[in-house]
């Protein structure tokens, strides 16, 4: 969708608040600003000189986009009445660090950050991307006590993203011919769904090239699910943070939720009796509304996918046990 399509005027009383103004947070509110995401934009920061410089920054371009608001500031009274607030604060992930390993002390920041940002805005949609964010998704969950599908996670979605593009790049068509997804953690134990993936219908096992030769062998298929599930860690080892890709896909999840697009997408909230699996955040195909996640769905998995599933579930119940959730 491009950001002539995002239809503004429906937007009208919309909000969003970021918080950190990182090069996550800021590269999240400046897609939301020159694609009008929403009506509003606010960025919050401790760092009050960091964010004051960083809202300056965006409100200064706000002759050439959609998004004419931008508000922000140290004082957490800027996210007061926010439609959907993305969460980016908390430590970051460092080289050669798993996002597994950032979780103590990011879930005693979202401890104490979550009630204070439904204090000022008790009916936002909560986004978590800080890392682990399927670990910090169940945290907060459990502190605001808000229902499962308001408190969601970008998960999965941009790993999905980046999956689609390694596939298309390799059979040379155009991404939007691509159907595939990863499931699961966010991390190191997600996992493609190659028994159902496709390109243009034609299962991905079974497309040829110009040759007629099939490109997708499983040794082909385990190279991409490799470099998709690694392709963070290569790009913090380049420039020492993902900030980018992950600002689309969360001005692209705002737009779904403030538009009422009733999209289907890879997204991470707490599980009941999902294949099994309860009480743990994991990326399943999700049903996007005004209210944040409104359904999830069993998507059709094989035995071995079902076995990876788990694999995730356990993955996060024991990083939650481990810091006492």
């Amino acid at each position: 969708m491009s950001p002539a399509s995002v239809q503004t005027a429906n937007l009208a009383n919309s909000k969003l608040s970021v918080v950190g103004a990182g090069s996550v947070g800021t590269s999240i509110a400046y897609a939301a600003l020159i694609r009008g995401s929403a009506r509003q934009i606010a960025l919050y920061d401790i760092d009050e000189k960091k964010v004051n410089a960083e809202v300056h920054d965006l409100a200064h371009g706000t002759q050439f986009t959609p998004t004419s608001v931008v508000s922000g500031g140290s004082d957490i009274e800027v996210v007061a009445n926010s439609s959907v607030i993305i969460i980016t604060a908390g430590a970051r992930q460092k080289p050669g660090q798993t996002r597994l390993e950032l979780a103590e002390v990011n879930a005693k920041i979202m401890t104490e950050l979550v009630p204070k940002l439904l204090e000022q805005a008790p009916n936002a949609v909560l986004v978590l991307v800080t890392n682990p964010c399927d670990v910090l998704t169940v945290v907060a969950q459990k502190v605001s006590g808000l229902p499962a599908g308001r408190v969601i996670s970008t998960g999965t979605l941009l790993d999905t993203s980046r999956l689609r593009w390694a596939i298309a790049k390799r059979a040379e068509v155009s991404l939007s011919n691509v159907h595939a997804a990863m499931f699961g953690e966010h991390g190191d134990t997600e996992f493609p769904i190659w028994s159902s993936a496709s390109i243009a219908q034609i299962p991905i096992r079974d497309w040829t090239d110009s040759d007629g030769r099939r490109p997708f062998t499983e040794e082909v298929l385990a190279q991409i699910a490799y470099d998709t599930i690694h392709a963070a860690y290569e790009i913090i080892e380049g420039k020492g943070a993902t900030n980018y890709a992950i600002g689309l896909a969360g001005a692209r999840l705002v737009e779904a939720l403030l538009a009422d697009q009733r999209k289907i997408w890879p997204l991470s909230s707490v599980l009941t009796d999902y294949r099994g699996v309860s009480g743990v955040a994991l990326s399943v195909p999700s049903l996007v509304g005004p209210s944040g996640i409104e359904r999830v769905f069993e998507f059709p998995m094989d035995a071995h996918e079902i076995r990876m599933l788990h694999t995730s579930a356990a993955a996060i119940k024991a990083t939650l046990g481990k810091i006492g959730y």
